[in-house]
């Protein structure tokens, strides 16, 4: 699932091909927006809001798109073939003289008015990557809900905006404290908030300037990139004990029960 970093990429490559352009070819391949005509539209700017893409269009337009689970944009040059998936999972395509965008998966697209995209991502809490930023803010908003675990609270979007499952469980390892932990039982909540905000929004910035392997760690050396995500019977890289894993909300959670104290699945998968 693409996280705040990954989509904030995608938003600066669709910016760098497509704004300042008019666009000789659109298509909106979901019904409610399938007869709108966008050609002779200049792209005015392509930005990340949290995991959401809000390309502006002149005229006061924006599409609105979210890119789920597995959805992508992906870039061609002019004559170039396709690739991302079948035709039928193309939902949008953009084109200008220079370049095609083309919009696989998404399970959000929408058009709307440009005064209007309050409706489509005003819900979102305080934006990682945006200048909207405010660790204070997003601390509050972890600690309203005190009964929460830690993970799910990271996870709602309505906290802070742009944390997927692999950021959750790497925050949580660098707080000591397992997914399962309710916010109110951290210690001292007020101080360990705002560093777990700080800490997310250090993470996600320090992985928008490349597309290679995701790193919290640090380390460049293959398979040690991430803290506990993905490495299930593997050593924690800090203790050697073995990775667990357990669902939380129906994602794959990891965590070390070593480094990491506080309340676990009684039955953990792996």
């Amino acid at each position: 699932m693409p996280e705040g970093d990954s989509v904030h990429r995608a938003a600066a490559r669709l910016h760098a091909a497509l704004a300042g352009s008019p666009l000789t070819h659109a298509d909106l391949r979901v019904p409610r927006f399938a007869t709108a005509d966008l050609t002779g539209r200049t792209v005015l700017d392509v930005t990340p809001r949290g995991k959401h893409l809000l390309t502006r269009l002149e005229g006061g337009l924006t599409l609105h798109s979210h890119l789920g689970m597995d959805g992508a944009w992906r870039l061609f040059a002019p004559g170039e073939k396709w690739h991302g998936g079948p035709a039928h999972e193309i939902r949008a395509v953009l084109s200008t003289a220079a370049a095609t965008a083309v919009g696989y998966r998404l399970p959000v697209l929408e058009l709307l008015r440009t005064a209007d995209e309050a409706r489509a991502v005003g819900h979102l809490g305080p934006d990682l990557l945006g200048p909207d930023w405010d660790g204070a803010r997003a601390a509050a908003n972890l600690l309203a809900d005190p009964g929460r675990p830690l993970g799910e609270a990271l996870l709602d979007q309505r906290n802070l905006a742009g944390i997927g499952n692999i950021y959750k469980c790497e925050l949580c390892f660098l707080a000591q404290v397992t997914p399962w932990t309710p916010v109110g039982a951290l210690p001292d909540p007020a101080a360990t908030l705002p560093r777990v905000a700080a800490a997310a929004q250090r993470l996600l910035a320090a992985n928008t300037g490349h597309g290679g392997a995701r790193n919290t760690t640090g380390s460049r050396r293959p398979g040690r990139e991430l803290f506990v995500y993905g490495r299930a019977h593997r050593p924690c890289l800090r203790c050697g004990t073995p990775v667990r894993e357990a669902p939380q909300d129906g994602r794959p959670t990891y965590w070390c029960p070593r480094c990491q104290s506080g309340p676990v699945p009684e039955t953990p998968t792996r």
